[in-house]
């Protein structure tokens, strides 16, 4: 559930901080509410990843231009979470004052229930192109391995137990001499089908033994 609160959790020198290191795998700016499924793209990509705020009435350009309407706002960001994610979205707000403008911060915890998934046009499916994570500073649409690995994460997920065979044990053996694989490279040097490789290398991450490094272009994958 929400939990709106107007006690600043936030100083107005912790907010200038935020404000003057910019946008980054914490931080969005939003000169302004748009629509609901943007905000809520937003707000999951942060549940999916490691948390972070939203501060609304801040401009790309780190210029304060604050909120026109402070309650409409506050509803527009609950309908967002509400009923644009799936599993509905924690979060708690910040109502801050500063250069004589009011600025919301949206602060989103890192969720125990990924993968959050976007819902467009009041229709909720299994669609994995609608899971978002935060990479940098950008929301992007995250690899169906990510999505796996994200289930790991979940309070109910089980242990994860691995039986090293031939291609697993290759696959470290590579990792050993090379700094890092793709799904592509690994598929293409064992000659595996896309579906396989991905399995295995999921089952890896999930053992803990390899790492998932999310990117913008291509994720890829290390020793752990």
């Amino acid at each position: 559930m929400k939990n709106i609160t107007t006690n600043k959790r936030l100083t107005l020198y912790e907010l200038n901080e935020l404000i003057e290191a910019g946008e980054n795998q914490y931080t969005e700016f939003k000169r302004k509410f748009t629509e609901p499924e943007k905000i809520a793209k937003e707000m999951l990509a942060f549940a999916n990843t490691h948390g972070g705020k939203i501060l609304f009435g801040i401009d790309d350009d780190k210029s304060v231009v604050g909120v026109e309407s402070e309650k409409g706002e506050i509803e527009y960001i609950d309908l967002a979470a509400k009923f644009f994610c799936e599993p509905e979205i924690s979060y708690s707000l910040d109502i801050m004052h500063i250069y004589r403008k009011d600025v919301i911060v949206v602060n989103i915890p890192e969720s125990f229930q990924k993968p959050h998934r976007l819902i467009e046009n009041g229709k909720s499916d299994d669609d994995e192109t609608k899971v978002y994570i935060r990479v940098k500073d950008r929301s992007v649409q995250a690899s169906k391995e990510t999505i796996k690995v994200l289930k790991k994460l979940r309070q109910d997920a089980p242990p994860q137990i691995i039986n090293l065979g031939d291609k697993e044990k290759a696959l470290l053996e590579y990792l050993q001499t090379h700094d890092r694989v793709t799904l592509k490279e690994f598929r293409e040097f064992l000659n595996l089908s896309n579906r396989r490789a991905s399995r295995i290398l999921v089952n890896l991450v999930r053992a803990d033994i390899i790492r998932l490094h999310n990117h913008e272009k291509e994720d890829f994958y290390t020793l752990n």
